[in-house]
């Protein structure tokens, strides 16, 4: 099968549409995944059981499982328990946990990355614990915590294909409806292709660039 460029042409603007689906679709998953994590963190390192040892077992077994389970259970086996969700609430919602499990796990070593010294400072000069982490702590955390970061958004972008299997209308699953309708897979598919590197390589590359101007703002010329 030759590749045919008046193909590609005609695919492009469903293809770009798409694309459009798919950002909006990595960064709502991501926004919850940011903020679900802090959360998530918090929970673990809380001193009450009844609180940490949830918690400490949801994110285990939210990492222990994959992705694409945890999408067909939300959105084919919840409604059997009265939940019914669209696809793409579906989708953003476990998206949102499942790497905002991850993230819990990236903000809490990052915390431990601050040295102990900054805590006990704030509890002689008798802090609040919220005014900790919010003053002192977490402004320190977020340096470290930033390239973790950046590579679970990247991860996120690139396993947006998964919510075709519950259809959601992104990129692999307008180049499935494409390859269907035509018979041609090869430029659908291709263009998939084209579009996670065109997008991923300059997010990567933006995010490295942010990591060093953080760096260079906290006095670290490494970078």
């Amino acid at each position: 099968m030759e590749w045919r460029w008046e193909f590609a042409w005609e695919i492009l603007p469903r293809m770009l549409w798409a694309t459009g689906n798919t950002l909006l679709a990595a960064g709502v998953g991501y926004t919850i995944a940011v903020v679900l994590g802090l959360l998530l963190m918090l929970g673990q390192r809380t001193p009450y059981r009844l609180i940490n040892m949830p918690v400490r077992e949801l994110v285990e077994f939210v990492r222990s499982t994959p992705l694409l389970v945890q999408l067909f259970f939300v959105f084919f086996v919840a409604p059997q328990f009265g939940i019914k969700l669209s696809a793409w609430t579906a989708g953003m919602l476990t998206i949102g946990l499942h790497f905002g499990t991850y993230l819990s796990e990236v903000y809490r070593g990052a915390l431990e990355g601050v040295p102990k010294s900054q805590w006990e400072a704030c509890r002689a000069l008798n802090f609040t614990t919220g005014y900790t982490y919010r003053r002192v702590i977490l402004p320190q955390a977020f340096p470290i915590a930033l390239p973790g970061m950046g590579n679970y958004l990247v991860g996120i972008f690139k396993d947006t294909p998964l919510l075709a299997t519950i259809g959601v209308a992104e990129l692999m699953h307008t180049a499935n409806a494409l390859g269907a309708e035509t018979y041609r897979y090869l430029e659908p598919y291709t263009m998939v292709g084209f579009i996670f590197l065109i997008i991923s390589l300059p997010t990567a590359l933006g995010l490295r660039r942010l990591e060093a101007a953080v760096a260079r703002a906290q006095g670290n010329t490494r970078h």
